[in-house]
């Protein structure tokens, strides 16, 4: 990748059925209910003219976590893996420190979004994960929902030292006519330098109204994270449920301006997931 700013998925997703019998995605979803593998993702990259891409968890589960460390072994695009342990175990930094010792970890996600309790993730005894998160430089993703960007808040503000990101943008109700209180919040959490922001999946949650649905939203992120907070990412194959891999890059690039695209689309996942692959 010299001579030029890689382009990174800084979000996508793999699985094999096989490994998760019983669990999401149902048979319902025909589009996402079968095997997504490196083969399947290699012509999307190289059709968008991609240089690396971020692997992302989906189950609360080390052994998918361990699966996909064994794909990015395997696999020179994935340039890292966001992963999954219990952060609240009682051995957590123990968990912690032995997944960090793979090269390719770059983070861990939690699997706050269907969560029963929306403050989870300010309980203060997350803090022994976290500071274990924060002294293996590891990065931590946020899925959640606007109404637990409060509760995100206070978990960011308690451990600045610790990268956080807010995926898909916290997944406003676009298609519903938007989530109240989703800009506020949203902007409390901008105010905090570690926190930084994806912009990924929000075409799955527009609806009928596609990109153009999008455009405020995604406006009012670069806006409150500016451009160098905030990463482009496909959410493929989620994404296949709204739209095609190269028409979602090619939106995005139409919603990011030109001056921003090298930090956007590549620079600062490289920067916030530490994508230094030998």
């Amino acid at each position: 990748m010299p001579g030029r700013v890689p382009r990174i998925d800084a979000h996508h997703h793999l699985w094999r059925l096989a490994d998760r019998p019983g669990r999401w995605p149902p048979p319902e979803l025909a589009a996402l209910h079968r095997d997504f593998t490196p083969d399947d993702l290699a012509p999307l990259l190289a059709a968008a003219g991609l240089d690396g891409t971020v692997l992302v968890q989906t189950l609360e589960d080390e052994a998918e976590t361990a699966a996909m460390l064994a794909l990015a072994a395997r696999n020179p695009v994935i340039l890292g893996v966001v992963g999954w342990t219990d952060l609240k175990a009682a051995d957590a930094p123990e968990r912690i420190a032995r997944l960090a010792r793979d090269q390719w970890l770059r983070g861990l996600r939690p699997m706050l979004q269907d969560h029963p309790d929306d403050d989870w993730i300010a309980d203060p005894c997350l803090a022994p994960a976290a500071d274990a998160m924060a002294a293996h430089d590891l990065a931590f993703d946020a899925l959640v929902r606007p109404r637990q960007l409060p509760h995100l808040l206070t978990f960011a503000a308690r451990h600045p030292a610790l990268r956080v990101v807010i995926d898909h943008g916290a997944k406003p109700a676009i298609g519903q006519g938007g989530s109240p209180g989703w800009g506020e919040a949203l902007a409390a959490l901008a105010a905090l330098p570690n926190v930084a922001c994806k912009l990924s999946g929000l075409l799955t949650e527009a609806g009928e109204g596609g990109a153009e649905a999008v455009r405020p939203y995604a406006e009012a992120i670069l806006a409150l994270f500016g451009p160098g907070r905030v990463m482009w990412g496909s959410d493929w194959p989620v994404l296949t449920l709204a739209g095609e891999y190269g028409d979602w890059l090619a939106q995005s690039r139409d919603l990011v301006p030109p001056a921003h695209h090298d930090a956007v689309f590549g620079a600062n996942a490289a920067a916030f997931y530490r994508l230094d692959r030998p």
